[in-house]
């Protein structure tokens, strides 16, 4: 990675303070994913605002899309739910903003399509994340060729723009994805969607991770497939951060907010037990 591009990256932001933090704790950081509105507006909210006392280090709240590519069939459902119930992208930004005035240090990152964003306004939603105390963006169909132009206005207001990483990332495309990366790194475990099962995820990526932070000074979290606490300890000994979405969407639409948030607390747990480098 060249100086400059590591000149432009976003030295102090929530997301670098809480990778910071947990390098001295020695432990992995746990990302959920819930998706704004899923299953109701309420419950949406109280659970964004209790994740983090459950042991969630970092927040990816979803935005809603009627057509999404890379998400299976839990997160496509509650994004249905969410949808149904009214969920816009303006109640999402405005969600984000509520949880900021209550704590003021766990980050949260939007993931989603730019469809919605499109529509909104590109200028106006940037302007409206920082506003919202939004600290990053992950944007799954916006490829690095037609990135640098919202990549530069949201590092200027602050917003990290998270890439994407896939297995089968060629060399010269896995530079351009870091050149305009902030943040963290997001590296998909295996090729496919969201919530698909693959309990030895964590076998295959040790050669990897080595050559991504080879490239690249941002931590690395990796998703797609982490389901029980078994396996987020299995990724929290060679990963920066662990990732669960479809998990904790499932249990959220099985057992409700309580039962959510007991997955996480478990997440947590086997995290924090895993100690990076440790057996």
């Amino acid at each position: 990675m060249s100086t400059s591009n590591t000149e432009a990256l976003i030295v102090d932001s929530r997301l670098t303070r809480r990778f910071a933090a947990l390098r001295v704790e020695n432990r992995a950081a746990l990302v959920t994913y819930v998706m704004a509105g899923d299953p109701d507006p309420e419950t949406s909210r109280e659970l964004l605002e209790r994740l983090p006392a459950a042991g969630a280090d970092i927040i990816e709240l979803g935005m809603p899309f009627s057509d999404p590519m890379a998400d299976g069939v839990a997160i496509q459902r509650a994004g249905q739910r969410a949808l149904a119930n009214g969920q816009t992208l303006a109640r999402t930004l405005e969600m984000a903003r509520d949880f900021r005035k209550r704590d003021d240090e766990t980050p949260i990152v939007l993931m989603g399509y730019l469809n919605p964003i499109q529509r909104f306004g590109e200028d106006r939603f940037l302007q409206a994340a920082a506003d919202a105390g939004v600290d990053g963006l992950i944007l799954v169909d916006l490829p690095p060729e037609h990135g640098a132009s919202l990549t530069a206005k949201a590092r200027d207001l602050g917003l990290a723009r998270i890439p994407l990483v896939a297995p089968t990332t060629p060399p010269e495309r896995l530079s351009a994805l870091l050149a305009q990366g902030d943040g963290f790194v997001y590296r998909i475990a295996f090729n496919g969607v969201t919530g698909s099962r693959r309990p030895d995820i964590a076998d295959s990526l040790d050669e990897s991770l080595i050559e991504l932070k080879r490239r690249s000074p941002l931590p690395v979290a990796v998703g797609f497939g982490v389901r029980d606490g078994e396996t987020a300890a299995a990724v929290a000994r060679i990963a920066d951060a662990v990732v669960v979405g479809s998990a904790l969407v499932e249990r959220l639409a099985e057992s409700g907010l309580e039962g959510a948030l007991g997955l996480t607390r478990e997440l947590a747990e086997s995290i924090d037990g895993a100690r990076r480098g440790e057996s």
